[in-house]
């Protein structure tokens, strides 16, 4: 069943955070993920919420949940940990 990573950012060091998102993208895929929302613009119509959204799906919750915890990713997390405030889950779609 296809997974997702959805993660509600608020950056608060860009230059550092630009060093963590500049390899998230080939990491993800190296998990068979793929960015479906990057940042971007948005616009809240209900409530209010974090400065950045993003969205990885995966094919699998054990995918995800593979690249969350490979030794790769877990070397470059420190970084999106001390330059943002963000909540990450990861959601099993519907199939």
């Amino acid at each position: 069943m296809t997974a997702y990573v959805i993660a509600r950012i608020d950056v608060t060091d860009y230059e550092d955070y630009a060093v963590y998102a500049g390899q998230t993208i080939a990491l993800a895929e190296k998990f068979g993920g793929r960015f479906i929302v990057k940042g971007g613009p948005q616009n809240f119509v209900e409530g209010d919420g974090p400065g950045r959204h993003v969205i990885i799906e995966f094919p699998s919750r054990i995918a995800a949940e593979r690249w969350y915890n490979s030794p790769e990713y877990q070397r470059i997390l420190p970084i999106a940990l001390s330059a943002s405030k963000r909540d990450l889950v990861i959601v099993e779609g519907m199939n």
